[in-house]
């Protein structure tokens, strides 16, 4: 049997509703009121609330299969296994079933509805620290299902503890199981981690801690279950792949570039793997409401779409975009957004890459220009390109290593050109070690910072979202938010720049709205009642069939997973401090709350 993506899907889904489980809706790629990400890179990151305590509509046992784009080993895609989209299998107890059933039901997926072999499969656990103590409890319940001691290996926090993402926050030992992937060898008896035939195919976090302030690891009063698996991994696996990109969410891009380019996979797999990668990334992003940038969401877009571009140049191939994007939408037929969304995400695919094939040409010129300032200031017989200058063409106009040292080629006329080559891979380190700080920043506060401020800035934004539909337009829809202690930002739709004096109205209202007292409630309803009843969603965004409603007095009523406070006067006044445009009939307003 070859296993498919959506076959892999349906029984992963099937078998934790047999178990109790209830499946909850694939969230946005854009996380709904999180700062500290900016895009969804696994399936818990969409439950934090419910991790942290608060009650989910649908129960204790959830599952689904979510979306994610992880963008922090971008330089790596290109080989068998890396990929900035994936889908994640996941499925979680909150303060419900704890280790032993968890492990269990994994096994029980792994071997009985997936066929895998019990005798193909490892298992690591924590083997404990001064913070945490060694995890005997998984031991004994792999020991019971038959695992043979010699299979299972006691690794340290680096390998098996997980989290927090943050400096702050629940965290706790993780247990994966591994799979030994040599169809024409026998697993060896004892296993070894560091050995590359074995794959991870499923990882149980088993939160149990809360790291506080002080770095001190506190035993969490809910203890939850997390398991995570990648689809693509796991196909990968099932199927004797030794290349993720042979499964059935790659290969139809992977033919379209074989035909456009008249190249062959074969030969090519670098080049093809990351343009294939790079472009679906780009179509599901745009999908969800991101539009190219020079910041934030925006700039991680144009980067991969102008890698992508780059790595075409190299197969020869180009005004190509559009034509990768139809086979991602006939692979993901089940994701609504996509087709929805279909002329945008062609025209913007198509207007980028025509802008960047600009910046190209613009750059060959500079390049052209600058070759020859060098060669006449240089009397040496050795001409050398400096690192810097190599950087600054990367850097400003998209010139990989590669096509810097092609280009220089193609300019000598007789003279012995050379690049920097060590000088280039210095700079490009530290511009990445300079982005990856930048990144990390996002990270600070913990995966949600469900602080005092942030309660008061997130409820704050329910009485904004009122104020703007009374001020501006009753039609205005929200269309993302970010909540930092520092301040809220919330995006609407509205095709201008809002007058001094609706900014000023749009103040007063939350403001008298706060001075009302007015109390918070939180009810629980069918999805369709909270829509019948008025309630406010966000714009295109997915939810459960049982969801939270949030109402103050007779102002605002929306759906929503929270945290707030209990009575509008605890969040003091409402100032606006910055309002600006972020694409094309999108708006956005930045606010405080406090003295």
């Amino acid at each position: 049997m070859v296993w498919t993506r959506k076959e892999l899907i349906k029984k992963y889904i099937e078998f934790f509703k047999k178990h109790g489980h209830k499946e909850i809706p694939n969230a946005s790629l854009v996380p709904e009121n999180d700062p500290t990400t900016l895009f969804i890179g696994s399936g818990m990151e969409t439950i934090v609330p419910y991790l942290l305590g608060e009650k989910h509509p649908l129960g204790k046992r959830l599952v689904n299969v979510q979306r994610c784009i992880r963008t922090t080993d971008i330089e790596e895609v290109g080989d068998t296994y890396h990929h900035t989209f994936f889908e994640m299998l996941g499925n979680w107890s909150i303060g419900d079933y704890w280790k032993k059933e968890a492990i269990e039901m994994t096994y029980e997926f792994l071997t009985k509805t997936l066929r895998i072999p019990p005798e193909r499969l490892a298992a690591s656990c924590f083997k404990g620290d001064s913070n945490a103590p060694k995890d005997t409890e998984s031991e004994k319940t792999y020991l019971e299902l038959g695992f043979p001691k010699e299979r299972i290996a006691f690794l340290d926090k680096k390998s098996n503890f997980w989290g927090p993402v943050g400096t702050t926050g629940p965290c706790g030992p993780n247990t994966e199981i591994f799979y030994w992937k040599l169809i024409n060898k026998p697993a060896p008896k004892t296993f070894n981690p560091n050995d590359e035939n074995w794959l991870e195919i499923g990882n149980n976090v088993l939160m149990e801690f809360n790291k506080d302030s002080k770095g001190k690891f506190e035993p969490l009063k809910q203890k939850n279950i997390d398991f995570g698996g990648g689809v693509e991994r796991t196909i990968a696996t099932l199927n004797n792949f030794d290349d993720n990109y042979l499964g059935d969410m790659w290969q139809p891009i992977i033919k379209e570039i074989e035909k456009l380019s008249g190249k062959s996979y074969k030969g090519n797999e670098k080049a093809m793997r990351t343009l294939a990668d790079h472009t679906k990334a780009a179509v599901m992003i745009i999908a969800n409401g991101v539009l190219p940038s020079n910041t934030g969401r925006g700039y991680v877009l144009r980067r991969l779409l102008r890698r992508a571009v780059r790595h075409g140049m190299r197969l020869n191939i180009k005004d190509f975009t559009d034509k990768i994007a139809k086979s991602v939408f006939k692979i993901y037929e089940d994701y609504s957004d996509l087709k929805k969304n279909k002329k945008e995400i062609i025209k913007t695919l198509k207007e980028e890459e025509e802008k960047f094939n600009k910046t190209i040409e613009k750059g060959l010129k500079v390049f052209d220009k600058k070759v020859l300032e060098w060669v006449s200031n240089n009397k040496k017989s050795v001409k050398m390109l400096s690192g810097k200058d190599a950087f600054l063409l990367y850097q400003s106009y998209g010139f990989p290593l590669e096509m810097i040292e092609e280009e220089i080629k193609s300019l000598r006329k007789g003279l012995l050109l050379k690049v920097d080559v060590k000088g280039f891979k210095a700079e490009l380190s530290k511009h990445q070690q300079l982005s990856k700080s930048t990144s990390s920043q996002k990270f600070k506060s913990g995966l949600a910072d469900n602080s005092k401020q942030t309660t008061k800035l997130h409820t704050a934004t329910h009485l904004l979202n009122e104020a703007l539909r009374e001020v501006l337009d009753k039609d205005i829809k929200q269309k993302g938010s970010n909540i930092t202690p520092e301040r809220l930002r919330f995006d609407f739709n509205f095709p201008r720049k809002l007058t001094d004096e609706e900014k000023k109205k749009i103040e007063y209202i939350v403001n008298k709205k706060i001075s009302e007292n007015l109390n918070v409630t939180r009810e629980e309803m069918p999805l369709k009642k909270a829509i019948d009843s008025g309630a406010q969603s966000e714009f295109g965004a997915r939810y459960p069939e049982i969801v939270s409603v949030y109402t103050m007095g007779n102002l605002s009523k929306e759906i929503c997973t929270g945290p707030h406070v209990e009575n509008t006067k605890e969040l003091g006044k409402f100032k606006i401090i910055k309002e600006e445009s972020v694409a094309a009939g999108v708006r956005r307003i930045k606010a405080t709350v406090g003295n």
